[in-house]
């Protein structure tokens, strides 16, 4: 049987503020554990259209497209080509999740939810010639799945080819995420066992990791273990968690000691008006200043997130938050206007109060004011968020930024991380284009692993050869994502 599996490019590829770096990050890896349940006499195609080109030419069996909401046009463009080409087409993901009835008219089969237990069931329905038009996900369990095709992945393609997701979903409930309306009333939170998270990191080569969970410390008890069997291993990562996590017992000292060196957090916004409206009470009562300290403290860099065009937010909004950020030392910081997705919280209310504004999905991708704002108005909503960017990344504000860190190890990372990431966007552009944006990891890692906290273990030496990454073979995980 001839598989292809596809990843469409987000419509924002299309727009002259699409960055590449973003997509050049790390491998997804849904479509390459879909393709671990495959037959090994199966011929496989995986292509992630952000990095690489689509042949469109061939004539594959069954083809298999991830949607989000800003690829939807683009994914059903593509389905319907190779449907008329005669292909078997199966859509699934978030959108297809939250608008079925709108995938299925581009689908032969689409599926609804995680797919450990439902893309093996099509498998089988398939191979006897009988499969459903559509599969809904019941069970949540990550024991057994097969290993990730990571044969599959062009690893020299990605700065940081060791991606990997060792946990499921997120045990909060904000109104804003999708979370809730992918898993539906089932269990919307699990894990790997930590033997077999440890496995997989022990195969994989180099020495940087991206965890791509959505709160890889949801389970403080099995985070507190694949820490501490981290430990030793000489390995850098980066991952995302919340303000809790961050201020809850020792969790964090285990995770910079294991190797942990930047964040993603999502502080969402200042406001607590805006919090308890969101639903987002694991933030309430925080102190996101503490947390940022102990990160800091720890020799962790700071990737913060901040929605814009809550109800509590007027025009002021903007200044306030890039100053506190700056203020605080925060090295990153990623923007957003507040989204109404359908299938969220946000979504169904702001749709019963008449506030949504369009439903043009490649307008969704949090740059565009899709909905209309409480206290301001749209176009000033979008104008704040562009300038909220420029201003948190402008020379001034990095270096000043810089300077709240208390050595100088500490304000050149600072210098490195946040001015690499924003001010050398032509270079990151030319080396993608050149297809060596792998060639720069040991850059990225030597920034991540300058720190000069002395409770931190010093890397090991030997662990950042230069691996052949096209011989990689397969490596082994629990999920599908």
């Amino acid at each position: 049987m001839k598989v292809k599996m596809i990843l469409p490019a987000l419509t924002e590829a299309t727009s002259p503020f699409f960055r590449p770096i973003k997509y050049s990050l790390f491998p997804p890896l849904g479509l390459a554990t879909l393709a671990g349940y495959l037959d090994p006499d199966d011929e496989v195609v995986l292509q992630d259209e952000h990095v690489q080109k689509l042949d469109l030419e061939d004539q594959p069996d069954l083809v298999v497209i991830q949607v989000y909401i800003t690829s939807a046009y683009r994914a059903y463009e593509l389905a319907d080509h190779y449907r008329r080409r005669g292909a078997h087409v199966c859509l699934g993901g978030l959108h297809v999740t939250s608008l079925p009835e709108e995938a299925a008219a581009h689908a032969d089969t689409i599926f609804l939810g995680p797919g450990e237990d439902t893309w093996p069931a099509f498998l089988q329905d398939y191979r006897q010639g009988r499969p459903l038009p559509r599969y809904a996900s019941t069970q949540r369990s990550l024991i057994g799945l097969p290993p990730v095709r990571r044969d599959l992945i062009q690893r020299n393609l990605y700065l940081v080819p060791n991606s990997l997701v060792v946990s499921r979903g997120c045990p909060h409930h904000c109104d804003f995420c999708y979370k809730d309306a992918f898993y539906g009333p089932g269990r919307s939170f699990y894990t790997q066992t930590v033997d077999a998270a440890l496995g997989e990191i022990e195969r994989l080569p180099g020495r940087h990791l991206y965890f791509l969970d959505d709160h890889l410390f949801g389970s403080p008890r099995f985070a507190a273990e694949l820490f501490e069997g981290m430990r030793g291993m000489g390995r850098l990562w980066q991952s995302a968690g919340t303000v809790r996590s961050i201020l809850q017992s020792d969790l964090i000292e285990k995770a910079a000691a294991s190797g942990l060196r930047s964040l993603f957090v999502g502080f969402e916004t200042l406001s607590p008006d805006n919090l308890r409206e969101q639903n987002k009470s694991q933030n309430l009562g925080r102190d996101y200043a503490a947390a940022i300290r102990r990160l800091h403290d720890l020799g962790v860099m700071v990737n913060a997130s901040f929605v814009f065009g809550m109800d509590d937010d007027d025009e002021s909004v903007f200044d306030r938050t890039v100053e506190w950020a700056v203020e605080q030392g925060i090295e990153t910081a990623t923007f957003h206007v507040l989204t109404p997705y359908p299938g969220t919280a946000l979504h169904a209310r702001m749709k019963a109060q008449g506030r949504i504004l369009t439903e043009n999905w490649d307008l969704y991708d949090t740059r565009h004011a899709v909905f209309q704002p409480k206290r301001m108005s749209p176009g000033a909503l979008e104008a704040g968020y562009w300038r909220a960017y420029h201003e948190f990344y402008r020379w001034g504000s990095i270096v000043r930024s810089a300077r709240n860190k208390r050595s100088l190890l500490g304000q050149a990372r600072h210098l490195a991380y946040s001015g690499g990431w924003k001010k050398l966007e032509p270079l990151w552009d030319v080396i993608i284009r050149l297809k060596r944006v792998s060639n720069l990891l040991p850059a990225l890692e030597g920034v991540l692993g300058a720190v000069d906290n002395p409770t931190l273990p010093a890397p090991a030496a030997g662990d950042n050869p230069a691996p052949d990454w096209d011989g990689i073979q397969t490596a082994e995980s629990r999920i599908v994502c």
